[in-house]
């Protein structure tokens, strides 16, 4: 009689982007998630796998949802939480990224959920500190638990991820979660469609594995899955759309352009949601929305992150 196959392991000490994982991986934490939505949906929510362990957030861009929901991850997990309000610290007096990580790392935490404007930082303080680092978004480059949370919500309702179209819409230059997805929708079988204006399309991005549109009518043809994406004006520095109301008439979802796609597509969006610039209102709050499950489901992914990365079984040295 042969001896069972090793159960696949998660072989990383840190989540910094979709990029560094394999699809087992990936699987390994969807599958921990579906166990967390659960224990969310319970009168009694909390775990004790991480008494006694210390989680600080560390958020140099501001962000009310993604920094709330890995909070209450840690304290549903039974760790000792910390916001750590950059604006208040000595990073606004001229403290450079390297020391805050070496500061941060003498308090002995953890993990780090770090969230920073520029592409790359969160890598560079991993690599200064001793202790499981989480990317909650560098910059224009990767938001890893976002596109693990979509692909959650995608996989409860579709049942699986392999064979699907999924197309992506709106400002995909600027957007860290379009990057993530096309990694991780891509790694795990799905016909990834990227659709936006030429000017809100990163050069290149053909070579990710999607197929390009710049018409909402043609790419959202038959699609499983409408991903809209935030026009992200602040990261923006010059003219890239015409005009708010050009925009939304052109790739604004409503009505008649979701009609497109199937009849059972998911309509999502990682919030916050502008209406009636990317999303009507209608559309957002209509059946085939997935908005708010979306907003459980990262609850639920953050905790499988936090817990495999300090506590899983899975996890090797």
């Amino acid at each position: 009689m042969s001896a069972p196959s090793p159960r696949p392991t998660f072989g990383h000490r840190h989540l910094l982007g979709i990029g560094q994982l394999r699809p087992h991986e990936i699987a390994i934490l969807l599958d921990a998630a579906e166990a967390d939505v659960e224990v969310s949906r319970r009168i009694d929510k909390k775990k004790t796998v991480l008494k006694g362990r210390t989680q600080i957030n560390l958020f140099f861009e501001a962000s009310t949802r993604t920094q709330a929901s890995f909070e209450l991850a840690g304290k549903r997990l039974g760790a000792d939480v910390m916001n750590m309000s950059v604006a208040r610290s000595s990073v606004s007096k001229g403290e450079t990224l390297i020391d805050t990580a070496m500061t941060l790392n003498a308090m002995r935490p953890d993990i780090l959920v770090v969230r920073h404007h520029a592409a790359g930082a969160v890598a560079l303080l991993a690599r200064k500190v001793g202790c499981a680092v989480v990317n909650a978004g560098d910059g224009a480059h990767e938001h890893p638990t976002q596109a693990l949370l979509d692909a959650l919500t995608i996989r409860r309702r579709k049942g699986r991820i392999a064979g699907l179209r999924v197309a992506i819409c709106g400002d995909v230059l600027h957007s860290r979660v379009a990057r993530s997805n096309i990694l991780l929708l891509t790694a795990l079988g799905a016909e990834v469609r990227v659709v936006a204006p030429s000017t809100l399309l990163p050069s290149g991005i053909e070579l990710m594995g999607v197929d390009v549109f710049r018409s909402m009518q043609d790419g959202l043809e038959g699609a499983d899955v409408v991903m809209m994406l935030r026009l992200q004006r602040e990261r923006m520095e010059g003219t890239f759309v015409p005009s708010i109301r050009e925009y939304f008439h052109h790739f604004g979802l409503d009505a008649a352009k979701l009609s497109r796609a199937k009849p059972d597509a998911l309509v999502m969006h990682p919030g916050p949601m502008n209406r009636g610039v990317e999303i009507a209102s209608e559309i957002a709050d209509g059946p085939q929305s997935v908005i708010e499950e979306q907003v459980e489901m990262g609850v639920a992914v953050r905790m499988a992150v936090i817990e495999t990365l300090l506590a899983g079984a899975e996890v090797q040295p």
